[in-house]
This record gives C-alpha cells, structure tokens and sequence, in this order.
C-alpha cells in the first residue's frame, strides 16, 4: 500500500468567545474569555508551533448574525462570534514568539479599498517574515452591508465579479510596482530608493480604480498566500483562477470528497495542475488517552454546548430563519444571496437524505454542524488517514471546543502518533509560508493567474539591502 501523502494542519479560530462549537465558553476549564489578552495568543501559538502545525487560520467577518428569530438576542445571549476582535492586530504578537507558524487571516473584498488592504497586508508580510496568507471572501451578511452604511449587500455571484476585479487591482500593487531592486540604500549617493523601478499603478476596473504606487517595497512573499473558502458553482471558478488553499465544510468525508473532485475538476479546467491546490478540511477532534476517556470528554462538552446557538449561527451562514420551521419541516436548498456552499453541503450534495431541523440540530450536540470525531489518539490518527485518502484532502482546519484544552490535547496526543506513522512532519522546512506548503519559491508559481501581473521576473526576489 501506497504511503499517504503527510498532512497539513492549521487550527482554525476567531478572536471571539464562541467561535464554531457554541455555547463552551460556559465550561469551567474554557479560556476564550481572554481572547482580548495577547498573552492568551501567544500561548496558542507556541502550543501550535511544538505540534508542528502550518498554522493558524483566522476566521472573520464584519456584521451580526440578525436572522434566527429576526434579531441577534440569542446570538447576544449565546456570545456566538461576538464580541469579536480583528485578528490583523494579533497576528504580529503571535509571530514574534514563533519562528515558522503561518498566519491565514479572512478579510473581505467587499467593504475596504484595495490599495489600503494591500498596504497591510504587506506590512503583516513583512513583520511576519513571509508567514501571512489572505482568506478572500465577499461577505454574505446584509447586517455587515448596513453597518457600513449600505442598503444590502451585493448578489451572490456579483460579489464574486468584484472579488476577481479586487484581485487584479491588489496582484498589481503587490507584483508590478516595485521591482525587486528597486531599493538602493545608498547613503553615499543619497538614493534611498530607485525612483524608475517603482511604477505607478493604474487599474480601471468595472468595480475599483487606483492611481498611484504602492507604499510598501517587496516583501518576502510579494502576494500572500491566498486561501479562498467558498464551493459554490461561482466560488469553484473563482478557486480556480485565484486559490493555492481552499477550505471546505461538510458533515461527513463522503460528502466532502464530492466537494473536493469537484474542486480539482475546476482547478484542471483553468489549465492549473488539480494537486497544486491545498485542500483543507474542517473537522473537529476530541481525544483522550483512550477511547473511554476522549467519550466523558465528550459527554462532558455536550452538557455545556448550545445547539440553539449553533442553529442561530446557520441560520445567518445561509440566509434561513429556522426558527419558523417545525422540527421535522424538511430543509430544501433556497437561492439567496447569502452562503450557498454550507446549504448546498446540507441538500444537494447529501443524496438520499432530507435533512429537518432535528436531524441537524442533532447534529450540533457541540453546538456545532461540524463533523465530530471522538476517539483515542490512534484511532484519530486512523480518521484523518481516511480523509486523506477517501475525501483526498491536504490537511485539516481543526475547530476548537473547550479552549486551549482541546488544541493541546491533539498536540499531546494526537501529533506523536501522527508522526509516527509519518503522517506529519516531525521538524519545519525552511522559508516562507508559500515555500512551506508547496515546497517551492516564495513568489507566486508562474501558473498561477497573478503571475501575469510581475513587473520583473528575470531577478529572483532579495533582501533589502544593508545601507552603506
């Protein structure tokens, strides 16, 4: 039998206190009550870093989930994703006490100008030292279009539209502005920077304009690594021009293998080799020493999570108030203008099976529609082993339950096993996040759609250098 491939691990998280499994928070040994104290991230992030993971992937979004019931007092009441913090400004704290941890952090094309957004993604690429990559997503909350001033926020597929405009705008910022020597730092002759290797950006675009240079010189990966998250029709075409990582949600492998093929189906179709995506799956784990003892920690989470909290928060991740279904109502797939793929995983990618209300509320007994996994480290180890070869996924987005506990319980437990069987790696490689996943440059690869976009591709990217 073939080796499988080694896995990737990101933990998945949000600077909130109720992220994906609701209602922990109320559990006695839950930390996320410190989410707003640096030393809480930091913590996580050594943690992270000792298990080997690639690296953090933080959740975001702007607005409140308002559709359950017609308002946010249970989702007040539950702290489901808020309050909640932007993550930019932690990241920087979490990269100085780790040398290799990657950093994904989701912002949305929809309500910030490309040229302020590229600025800081840059700073955070420089800071970090190459470890950041961006979540593109185009928001799906009319409750986020209000909040800056908006009547609603845009179709489903014209969200989209932008989001392609919004990255040509930002790959030529990042790839065409600034050569790579472009920076002199001679003090002798008083050049700080070569004005005729700087270029001054102009796109005209049917949705943004910019007129003007960049203000940031290359950083170490130029373009972020770029994470995308959405598996609708529209949102495959767009991972197919666009994603090196992707991020998919489904209630159990099967469904998730369909998802994936045809993920790696559009990827061929956009002339990219299908494997040059990283394909990540979200699962959650809980473990113990043995199976009897990973089971009280489950039975044990359950008495604190909140199915109702969880069904809030689908509720708005698809556009539905479930709160006006019966129990045994069937859920059928509604086109909307909210998020298609997580309803899609629910009905049309689940064949034979109508999913109700109770059937999915079943399903959250860690407030939760994420597939659980509870088991001893072995047979964890065996679960991924077989989402990496049936559902043909790269690696996994771990959710967390009770925080930190659960992430270190997997990198006590689970990690050792892992690299045991040399399913993970046991040491990191060197370079950036890009050449980490991939194994290659620290630039985009010259397949990728954003390559086009480089202003000087005959010299390899350097460091500044030293003033003289």
């Amino acid at each position: 039998m073939a080796t499988p491939k080694t896995m990737l691990l990101n933990a998945f998280e949000m600077a909130c206190p109720g992220h994906i499994c609701h209602g922990l928070w109320t559990h006695p040994r839950d930390e996320s009550h410190r989410y707003g104290d640096l030393s809480y991230w930091e913590d996580l992030a050594r943690t992270l870093e000792r298990g080997c993971f690639d690296g953090i992937f933080f959740a975001d979004g702007l607005g409140i989930y308002d559709v359950y019931e017609g308002g946010y007092e249970t989702v007040l009441r539950e702290g489901v994703q808020v309050p909640r913090y932007d993550p930019m400004l932690i990241v920087p704290a979490m990269a100085r006490v780790t040398q290799h941890l990657g950093f994904g952090i989701t912002s949305s094309v929809t309500y910030e100008p490309p040229y302020l957004f590229a600025r800081r993604m840059s700073t955070l690429d420089q800071l970090t030292g190459g470890r950041v990559g961006w979540n593109v997503v185009t928001g799906y909350l009319d409750s986020a279009a209000r909040a800056v001033g908006l009547t609603g926020q845009p179709q489903h597929d014209d969200r989209y539209a932008r989001a392609d405009d919004y990255l040509d705008a930002v790959y030529k910022l990042w790839e065409s502005s600034w050569e790579n020597d472009a920076l002199v730092l001679d003090r002798a002759r008083r050049i700080h920077t070569d004005p005729a290797k700087v270029h001054h950006i102009r796109h005209e675009g049917p949705y943004y304009r910019i007129d003007g240079p960049h203000l940031c010189a290359p950083t170490p990966q130029r373009t972020p690594v770029i994470y995308q998250a959405g598996a609708s029709d529209r949102g495959r075409q767009f991972a197919a021009r666009h994603a090196e990582c992707v991020f998919v949600m489904g209630p159990n492998r099967a469904v998730i293998g369909n998802v994936v093929r045809d993920l790696r189906h559009a990827v061929a179709q956009a002339g990219r080799d299908p494997h040059s995506v990283r394909i990540f799956a979200g699962i959650n784990i809980v473990t113990g020493p043995t199976r009897a003892a990973a089971q009280t920690r489950f039975d044990e989470y359950c008495r604190y999570a909140s199915p109702e909290a969880g069904l809030a928060h689908f509720s708005s991740t698809v556009g539905i108030n479930f709160s006006t279904y019966g129990l045994d109502d069937p859920i059928v797939h509604v086109r909307n203008d909210s998020g298609q793929s997580a309803l899609e995983a629910f009905t049309r990618r689940s064949p034979g099976k109508v999913w109700t209300v109770r059937q999915l509320l079943d399903t959250m007994k860690l407030g939760s529609r994420v597939h659980t996994f509870v088991g001893s480290p072995d047979e964890v180890a065996d679960e991924l082993e077989a989402w990496i070869t049936e559902a043909d996924v790269d690696g996994f987005n771990l959710i967390r339950t009770v925080a930190p506990e659960s992430l270190r319980d997997f990198v006590d437990l689970v990690v050792p096993v892992l690299q045991r069987r040399g399913l993970l790696k046991t040491r990191y490689a060197a370079g950036t996040l890009r050449e980490k996943l991939f194994g290659r440059t620290a630039a985009l690869p010259t397949e990728h759609y954003g390559s086009q976009f480089r202003a000087d591709t005959s010299a390899p990217h350097s460091e500044p250098g030293t003033p003289e």
